[in-house]
């Protein structure tokens, strides 16, 4: 019983029982000449249903409805006539304990089951005992208590019925805050392995991509190298490309569509000519042009850390997807905007196979993510182009008011 309500309810609500018990067996006794053992027999079954209700409904809601019947028939019919009946004051107050009692732990339907045993019992009593309604005097009274009884006992049901109801809403947003709780942190993991799988293919892809270049191109670029080398290096450019291809698959299983970029590497605009000349050791032919000087100063640390990537990626897909090309990537600024430029030109040769990736999505959502945008597609004369455009003020966007309150 300890568990269904706190322990002070217990206790008050044994207390008022005991103290409607302990007025109404001798009020019974004496004023309505109800025998001592009948009278506390009665009396207790009716103190007794809202504990008993706790524990066993059905047993309850069947003693309640035997005692509410029995007591207004027991009683003496001279002794009566100057007492309230069929509703003494101490029945009348069990019975609107036991209204809110079953509303508030049973609910509105058991609550309004045991309303409508009450007031049903008053109404049946006046038939039960004609001889105490054969007077138009006694019949006004009997009414009176009728309505009075069943006044209280309705105004305790809607009472009861309103505070269930907002326990019930209290209770559903308390479970709406767990689930909401629940579902931060869902969402907190899912970014958190879409972060992982953009940086894993902005760095490793990069990276792999590289060392598949150098490999490939080895044995041009190193004049009298010998033939077991040159299959040693066409040996590593197939394993980088089998790599790349494994990575592929497992960012399939990282990556989802439910997230919110974010920009956390560390590199910025004043590193880009550190990747170019990387990529040149690579014998690609590549260009670089940076309008503004005072770029890495004026702008903001999540539009030099996009321009970067969007420039590694770029490259990366140039070096894959057009081998021998060449490359020209300019960065200027216009009307407050970041312009990145990069474009190569057509291969002579065909691209090795390729069985699809996130760069081009990945590149995208680093732009919206700051308020740009980002087009990419082929020329004319078979090359490639990506234009993006980042405002310079731009800043990775702030966390959700949400995500604040729930962390």
């Amino acid at each position: 019983m300890s568990r269904t309500l706190p322990v002070v309810a217990l206790v008050l609500l044994s207390a008022a029982g005991v103290t409607i018990l302990s007025v109404m067996v001798p009020l019974l006794t004496v004023a309505y000449g109800v025998p001592l053992a009948l009278s506390l027999l009665l009396s207790a079954a009716l103190c007794a249903v809202p504990l008993l209700f706790l524990v066993a409904p059905r047993t309850a809601l069947t003693l309640f409805a035997l005692a509410v019947i029995a007591l207004p028939v027991v009683v003496d019919s001279v002794q009566a006539r100057s007492a309230p009946w069929p509703w003494s004051v101490p029945a009348l107050l069990a019975f609107i304990l036991v209204i809110v009692t079953i509303t508030l732990h049973g609910g509105f339907r058991r609550g309004a089951l045991v309303l409508i045993i009450g007031v049903g019992a008053s109404l049946a009593a006046p038939l039960l005992r004609g001889d105490l309604t054969s007077t138009a005097d006694a019949a006004a009274v009997v009414t009176a208590n009728l309505i009075v009884a069943a006044s209280c006992a309705v105004v305790a049901y809607v009472i009861a019925a309103l505070i269930r109801a907002r326990r019930n809403v209290a209770a559903e947003l308390e479970r709406e805050r767990e689930h909401t709780a629940v579902e931060q942190a869902r969402r907190a993991l899912v970014e958190e392995r879409t972060r992982i799988a953009r940086e894993l293919h902005d760095v490793i892809a990069h990276s792999l991509s590289v060392i598949q270049v150098q490999s490939s191109t080895a044995r041009f670029r190193i004049p009298d190298i010998a033939e077991g080398a040159a299959q040693e290096f066409d040996d590593i450019a197939a394993t980088a490309r089998r790599s790349l291809t494994e990575m592929r698959r497992m960012l399939g299983v990282l990556r989802t569509e439910d997230h919110a970029a974010e920009l956390t590497p560390q590199h910025r605009i004043s590193d880009i000519p550190s990747l170019i000349e990387t990529m040149r050791r690579t014998g690609v032919g590549i260009s670089l042009s940076i309008e503004n000087a005072q770029l890495s100063a004026t702008a903001s640390e999540g539009v030099q850390i996009a321009a970067y990537r969007i420039v590694q990626e770029a490259l990366s897909n140039a070096v894959r997807h057009a081998p021998g090309s060449t490359v020209a990537v300019r960065l200027t600024t216009d009307e407050g905007m970041l312009r990145v430029h990069i474009r190569n030109e057509a291969s002579a040769s065909p691209p090795p196979p390729h069985a699809g990736g996130f760069g081009l999505r990945g590149m995208r959502e680093r732009a919206e993510a700051l308020g740009g945008s980002l087009s990419a597609g082929p020329g004319v004369d078979g090359g490639w182009t990506v234009d993006a455009a980042l405002p310079l003020t731009a800043d990775p966007p702030s966390p959700n008011p949400i995500d604040k309150e729930t962390a």
